[in-house]
């Protein structure tokens, strides 16, 4: 047992004072705050306010269009080359140039810098909505006032309410639970292959050097197997334990040093409520968001299925699960060839069932408690990537110990089978190794 803490003491320290480790551990939080504060960053900047001459031939929109915090109106009449020449001349962002006609209207939108998505949208939008009212008045002798009225009183707004095994109810929302499920999935994808993979090299590194020789002569070689794996697993486990405490306080920090920066203004909030289609959103969806006085986290952990706090800890397990078993496997390949690119006969097959896991992201997030999501969280192979996607969702307690149960125990089997060939590989050299050859290994 000393020597098995002498190794993992070697890998750990020898991973953790190099250059690569300690920067990509500064960076990693930056980074990963930055895909949350970014986007809002971005979302809420400040955008230029847009200028627009409308030109109207059948003279029905003529002061009609109503102005917003991004696009202010004005009306001129005349040659539209005319118009269009003056207005860019003086400043003006576009020419919207409404044509004749009595049935569809048709409209063109001149610009010599291109337009946001958002800008085109609020065109669309009022063009659309005044064609309506023109046609509830003139086709139906209805006031639109009285039909707005009308149509506040019919709107209907559906919340999703989740019962538990207790009967206890909970509010839930889909969206934020599918994006949280897929990015833990990367997650853990992009762990086991990073930290596993160094297990693989290392192995080839030592055997490559002739090291693996001098350390076989005062350990066995599961003691030296074992003390790569747990040692590079402590190694991530830091790393990752660093990366969500950083991540969490610099996060944290942002909304404290800015505490609007996540607040939903009313502008925000009416933009939310009207996508570009016409289709409007419940405003309960909409003042769900996180406010300036309630805390981003406590409004995710709200949504969730399950608690942020066993959310993570399932994460801690199914990384460490997934590595471990990963790493086996990867020790083994390193251990029966003889440079990385022979590895990659051996390592295909073992990474088959990792790929096929995210490739099945959408159906397992669509279905988080359908037969494909059920089966690939039970699989050990796949259960890492699988079981962490429909976590959020809520998965019933027996079904989620099943799966680390099986996982546990199928690690053991990874490391009995490891162990088998890594003894026999680790000291052979210069012979290309088949299937059947390793399958023999596991005789001896």
């Amino acid at each position: 047992m000393n020597k098995i803490k002498l190794i993992i003491a070697r890998e750990y320290l020898t991973r953790v004072k190099k250059k690569s480790f300690i920067i990509m551990t500064i960076i990693g939080p930056i980074l990963m705050a930055a895909l949350f504060v970014v986007p809002v960053i971005v979302a809420q900047q400040t955008q230029k306010v847009m200028k627009v001459v409308v030109v109207d031939d059948n003279d029905f929109f003529i002061n009609k269009f109503t102005d917003t915090d991004k696009t202010k109106f004005v009306y001129r009449s005349g040659d539209v080359e005319l118009i269009k020449s003056e207005s860019f001349d003086a400043g003006y962002d576009a020419v919207l140039h409404i044509l004749e006609g009595t049935q569809a209207i048709k409209t063109n939108l001149f610009f010599k810098e291109e337009p946001s998505m958002n800008f085109s949208s609020v065109i669309e939008s009022q063009i659309d909505k005044l064609l309506f009212d023109r046609v509830l008045i003139d086709s139906f002798q209805i006031d639109p006032v009285n039909y707005e009225k009308m149509k506040s009183l019919t709107k209907s707004s559906v919340s999703n309410i989740k019962i538990d095994a207790a009967g206890n109810e909970k509010e839930s929302n889909a969206d934020l639970v599918r994006v949280v499920g897929v990015f833990s999935g990367m997650a853990i994808y992009f762990f086991i292959f990073l930290f596993a993979s160094q297990v693989l090299r290392g192995v080839l590194e030592e055997k490559t050097n002739r090291i693996v020789e001098v350390l076989i002569s005062s350990v066995k070689p599961i003691q030296l197997m074992m003390g790569k794996i747990v040692g590079i697993a402590m190694v991530g486990l830091t790393q990752f334990l660093i990366w969500v405490v950083l991540t969490f306080a610099i996060i944290y920090g942002v909304q404290l040093s800015a505490p609007t920066l996540f607040e939903v203004t009313p502008e925000v909030a009416e933009q939310a409520a009207t996508l570009p289609d016409g289709v409007q959103v419940p405003m309960a969806d909409v003042d769900s968001a996180p406010t300036a006085q309630t805390s981003i986290f406590t409004k995710i952990d709200n949504y969730f299925n399950i608690s942020f706090t066993a959310l993570l800890l399932c994460f801690l397990f199914y990384f460490l699960i997934g590595y471990l078993i990963y790493a086996a496997l990867f020790a083994a390949v390193g251990s029966a060839v003889d440079n990385e690119a022979d590895s990659q006969q051996f390592t295909m097959p073992v990474t088959i069932p990792l790929i096929l896991a995210m490739v099945l992201i959408v159906p397992i997030t669509e279905d988080p408690n359908g037969s494909i999501a059920f089966w690939f969280s039970m699989i050990p192979l796949t259960s890492p990537i699988a079981m962490m996607i429909r976590l959020p969702s809520g998965v019933p307690a027996d079904q989620l110990f099943a799966s680390m149960a099986i996982a546990v125990a199928f690690f053991i089997l990874c490391v009995w089978f490891a162990a088998k060939i890594y003894r026999v590989g680790v000291l052979m050299y210069g012979k290309k190794v088949t299937y059947r050859e390793l399958f023999k290994w596991l005789k001896y």
